[in-house]
């Protein structure tokens, strides 16, 4: 599918932010949806049924967190936030919300149109099929469950850290929260067991990444989560 297939909505009450979305947007060849207000970005939503929304969260009509609510409680399109709310908090508590993933103001336009690629990409993807992920030197086949390096040596992942990757591969490159991770991998009743959720990625990353201390691909988001870059 070419980018001009792709039709993304921008909620955000501030003209020039807007614009500066659009521009940017329409560059890169996708399709443009504007709304000014939380109640206008609901309706587009339900009458455009954008791939993709980009939502601020301070609208005048009410906080986008709502309006985030509101999309998820009855559609799955992705939700890229992109606000100058910077608190932790703040952050989790829009990814918590429904939100796929977070990016602060100002905003650089490569890293921008590189977070709506990640979230299209999840959306596009089935979800019967996982995908190889291509590590420094390390390929892991998520669907055959086989780990290996380059020279054909292979390497031992245990169920769990299986798992791990399986939450992390469903969300390739957008920020996946502890609480996320926790709920799918360990179940409800361990959300607050994050130090076993530590344990497990300094294992992935020990097996995985080139440099553990310096990981390129099992990356932490401080206070959020974890995101996972693949080689694409």
């Amino acid at each position: 599918m070419t980018r001009a297939m792709y039709q993304v909505l921008i909620v955000e009450d501030d003209p020039d932010i807007r614009k500066v979305l659009r521009v940017l947007l329409e560059t890169d060849a996708y399709r443009v949806v504007e709304a000014e207000n939380g109640a206008r970005g609901e309706i587009e939503v339900r009458s455009h049924k954008p791939d993709l929304a980009v939502v601020d969260l301070g609208l005048p009509d009410g906080d986008g967190l709502k309006l985030i609510q509101k999309i998820r409680s009855w559609s799955p399109v992705p939700i890229l936030v992109v606000s100058a709310r910077t608190l932790e908090e703040q952050k989790i508590a829009a990814l918590d919300a429904g939100a796929d993933d977070y990016v602060t103001k100002p905003f650089s336009a490569p890293e921008l149109l590189a977070r709506v690629r990640a979230a299209l990409r999840r959306s596009a993807r089935s979800p019967d099929h996982l995908p190889s992920l291509k590590f420094s030197g390390t390929t892991v086949d998520l669907t055959r469950r086989e780990a290996t390096h380059t020279d054909g040596t292979s390497i031992h992942l245990t169920p769990l850290e299986y798992r791990v990757l399986d939450c992390l591969a469903r969300h390739a490159g957008l920020i996946v929260t502890q609480t996320q991770l926790i709920r799918e991998v360990w179940g409800p009743e361990r959300l607050g067991d994050t130090r076993s959720l530590r344990v497990c990625m300094k294992n992935l990353r020990a097996k995985l990444e080139a440099d553990p201390k310096r990981p390129e691909h099992l990356v932490t988001e401080a206070g959020l989560g974890y995101r996972l870059r693949t080689e694409e």
